[in-house]
């Protein structure tokens, strides 16, 4: 009973700010799913427990065949600044492009749909970029759960830690920006880094976040980098029977 009264309240108090504010929203928060009907809740849910309210949240859904669509129904019914698209299957990248495309906010971030936000992960990131209308581009303050590894985007046969990786659940950028640069682009492996190599590019002002408020759940079976890292291991397996 007590969690729905906190999102009862939550509701109300998100839609008589949204009814007040100005009609573009300063984030646009982007949640592509494919099959993830039971933890795309999970999303949601952190998303709507913000402290933060100026926001809008756009699902995509990559034609998943499970009930990802029914799950996600009861957000959008009671929540009118969450929306819910769908597209025929085509990765993660033209996932996210779709998001971008139908993003009206200030700036662009995600939320993936194994992960979730700590209470306070946008009104932490508002307050850097509020008062400093030249930055454009956020990223970084990640809590990683689970496997701390990664296949190398430039050798997928070699682990490299998490840490030393960018994480584009934490990115936080300018709209204006990500469209010039034509959103990411449909690569195998590590196109959150190829878009932040294309942003630094730019000479676009940027900075980095310390304040661990993004919960990367690294954890899950069919994260798409542990998948990766899977058939690399059953692939090895496979050519060591003939060798």
């Amino acid at each position: 009973m007590i969690i729905i009264f906190v999102y009862f309240y939550n509701r109300e108090s998100m839609n008589n700010h949204i009814a007040e504010s100005d009609s573009q929203p300063f984030f646009s928060v982007v949640i592509t799913t494919y099959n993830r009907a039971q933890l795309i809740k999970r999303a949601l849910k952190s998303l709507i427990l913000q402290t933060e309210m100026d926001w809008e949240a756009i699902v995509v859904d990559d034609e998943s065949d499970d009930d990802t669509e029914f799950q996600v129904l009861p957000f959008t019914t009671i929540y009118r600044n969450i929306s819910f698209t769908r597209q025929a299957h085509a990765g993660e990248a033209a996932a996210k492009n779709t998001g971008l495309w139908s993003a009206n906010g200030r700036f662009v971030t995600f939320l993936d749909s194994d992960d979730e936000y700590d209470k306070h992960h946008l009104e932490s990131r508002k307050s850097i970029l509020l008062p400093n209308p030249s930055l454009k581009f956020l990223y970084g303050g990640a809590d990683i759960i689970g496997n701390q590894f990664a296949p190398d985007r430039f050798n997928i046969n070699e682990k490299i830690n998490l840490k030393d990786c960018v994480i584009g659940g934490t990115f936080f950028i300018e709209r204006n920006l990500f469209i010039s640069l034509n959103g990411l682009r449909n690569i195998q492996l590590g196109t959150d880094a190829d878009l932040f190599d294309r942003i630094k590019e730019t000479g676009a002002l940027m900075q980095e976040v310390t304040l661990p408020t993004y919960i990367y759940h690294h954890e899950t079976e069919d994260s798409i980098t542990n998948k990766l890292m899977v058939e690399i291991k059953n692939e090895a397996k496979w050519k060591n029977r003939f060798q």
